[in-house]
């Protein structure tokens, strides 16, 4: 099918011309018809599959011009940085169109947000902590929204959000369209659809956890940290076909570790990016690393789901993520619609556990391949990776309870005071041989 033979305006499908767009990805063709028949949806698809573009193509088709100053639409996303991509979607795709979009989310200041908020719009996308403090404000009024949009529904969940959006659903108009779509469908996400919607059209487009068949995938058994180091260098510097490579690692401390480690030999070639950096140093980063001004970027796991970055080449797994639905919303950043795309992940020991997870939850097994002979295996390990030492737990023994003195002592003679009343008069008779009254002022 072609996106001609599709219901679509024909100022949408000269935007989609121009970004030479001809025909849609499954998800995109099935999420359509639905949205269009005014039904709710539930989307289970994975990264890379164009879910953006399937529910933003509905929603434009049915868009309809308003003097009303608050939104019709409303995009809820987990990250900033898919905040800012969300827009820049819907910004290529109106080109042709009068639709003001405005993109709000936290770690900034909330006066310009909450002023373009006033200033009207057409579609707001943003954060659940955001959206939450509009609302509070009284900035951002919710009854003319007729159409929720929830991407990334189990990364939010994930990131703590439950409340945030349980907040945001209670403000808005019952009569309402519910888009959701999610990488994956746990028991979570699913409590909270039966709790705030009915009637739900499930559209699976890639069954959870099946490995995108554009993606090849290989692991390699690593024994420590600094050899993984040793090793991500020797590939980067042997691989000219690596050209824009993403390394995910689990926690920003161990990011940081990397990027400095790595950055010594590629200098400006390399970014690290993670929850702790500043906003526009991520932005930034990300800049550099889409204009191909820095061909390796290290990001954790928070920033897989906002990251949309065209022709990343290869996805390396510097460690596991211990939840393996995140390995898929890893090396779903390569491989993006019908490109072809690499996923290499270095696993330790410790990580095999993960692994196994991976495996069971794709029904897929990852080939095993063979480190090359030059790499050079370090001895030197952090101090996470040393095995633990176990103590022995030594029990003090008490003595019973009857034999237990008491729990206080006599006091010495010395400290054995009794307090007495003194007799002021008596003793100034003993001293002076008469007694001494007090005297009036005037006496």
């Amino acid at each position: 099918m072609n996106f001609s033979e599709l219901n679509l305006s024909k100022q949408l499908l000269n935007a989609l011309e121009e970004l030479e767009l001809t025909s849609p990805t499954p998800i995109q063709e099935k999420v359509f018809s639905t949205v269009m028949a005014g039904k709710d949806v539930c989307a289970i698809a994975q990264t890379g599959t164009g879910k953006t573009f399937a529910y933003l193509l509905p929603l434009l088709r049915q868009f309809k011009f308003s003097k009303e100053k608050d939104p019709q639409f409303m995009i809820i996303v987990p990250t900033r940085e898919l905040v800012t991509q969300v827009v820049e979607e819907i910004e290529k795709l109106t080109k042709y169109m009068s639709v003001v979009t405005v993109g709000v989310f936290g770690g900034v200041n909330l006066k310009p947000q909450a002023a373009a908020v006033r200033e009207g719009l057409d579609i707001l996308v943003g954060t659940p902590g955001r959206i939450v403090d509009l609302l509070s404000t009284g900035t951002l009024k919710p009854k003319t929204i007729k159409k929720l949009v929830i991407d990334e529904f189990d990364e939010m969940l994930n990131l703590g959000f439950r409340g945030q959006l349980k907040h945001i659903f209670d403000r808005l108009p019952e009569k309402r369209q519910n888009l959701m779509f999610s990488a994956t469908l746990n028991h979570e996400v699913e409590q909270l659809i039966e709790d705030y919607f009915n009637d739900l059209v499930r559209i699976e487009a890639t069954p959870v956890g099946t490995p995108l068949d554009n993606i090849t995938q290989t692991y390699y058994e690593v024994p420590n940290f600094y050899t993984k180091i040793n090793f991500l260098e020797l590939l980067l510097a042997e691989k000219r076909d690596m050209s824009k490579v993403l390394v995910f690692v689990s926690t920003k401390h161990l990011a940081d570790l990397v990027f400095e480690a790595i950055s010594n030999v590629f200098l400006n070639d390399v970014q690290v990016i993670h929850s702790n950096k500043a906003q526009n140093h991520r932005f930034a980063a990300v800049e550099d690393f889409h204009t191909g001004k820095c061909r390796i970027l290290i990001a954790t796991d928070i920033i897989a789901r906002g990251l949309d970055v065209a022709e990343v080449t290869h996805v390396i797994n510097f460690d596991l993520p211990n939840a393996p639905e995140n390995y898929i919303h890893r090396i779903g950043r390569t491989g993006r619609v019908e490109r072809k795309g690499i996923a290499i992940s270095f696993v330790t020991e410790r990580e095999m556990e993960y692994l196994e997870a991976i495996e069971q939850l794709m029904n897929y097994e990852i080939p095993l391949l063979t480190l090359p002979e030059n790499l050079e295996i370090s001895t030197k390990v952090l101090a996470e990776e040393l095995p633990k030492v176990a103590t022995k737990n030594i029990q003090v023994k008490l003595p019973p309870k009857e034999d237990v003195g008491p729990a206080f002592h006599e006091k010495s003679a010395k400290n054995s005071k009794v307090n007495v009343r003194r007799n002021h008069a008596a003793e100034m008779k003993k001293k002076y041989g008469r007694s001494y009254e007090k005297r009036g002022k005037n006496n």
